[in-house]
């Protein structure tokens, strides 16, 4: 099993943060990597259990479950349903937390998942950097940070 794990720190109060994350559907309008996105069967985006299908810019789709969501611990959970990439297993984790030093945010993004033998350290690149790095420098620019 793979373990990625990226964190970062956002010059922007938790709050301001979460509102944007906290949006399982709102991705595409944040996530350069990230074309369109729907909730399949028009439930609320911050219910648990609800299915985001999504296309990347590169044309590629994928189905993503929310598991968690808390607005008391600005956490939640979500799996890959469909993917034409090779994650398998895949369970993803987002935390927030408050920095009390100058109002800023600690943003926590990790996953573990399965994949071919041969194509754990390319998976976990792709995710660790493709994914969590770009979303993490996307939000900056999302929320007009300087940082």
């Amino acid at each position: 099993m793979v373990k990625v794990i990226r964190s970062t720190v956002l010059s922007a109060p938790v709050e301001a943060v979460w509102d944007v994350l906290r949006d399982f559907n709102g991705h595409d309008r944040w996530h350069p990597a990230v074309a369109t996105s729907k909730v399949e069967r028009n439930i609320a985006s911050d219910q648990v259990g609800c299915v985001r299908r999504f296309r990347l810019e590169d044309g590629s789709e994928l189905r993503e479950q929310l598991l968690s969501l808390s607005d008391i611990e600005q956490t939640f959970s979500y799996c890959l349903l469909d993917t034409p990439i090779p994650l398998f297993n895949y369970v993803a984790h987002v935390r927030l937390f408050p920095v009390t030093d100058g109002d800023q945010t600690f943003w926590e993004w990790e996953s573990k998942f399965d994949t071919k033998s041969g194509e754990e350290d390319k998976m976990a690149t792709l995710v660790g950097d493709g994914i969590y790095t770009t979303g993490f420098n996307a939000i900056r620019t999302h929320l007009g940070l300087g940082d």
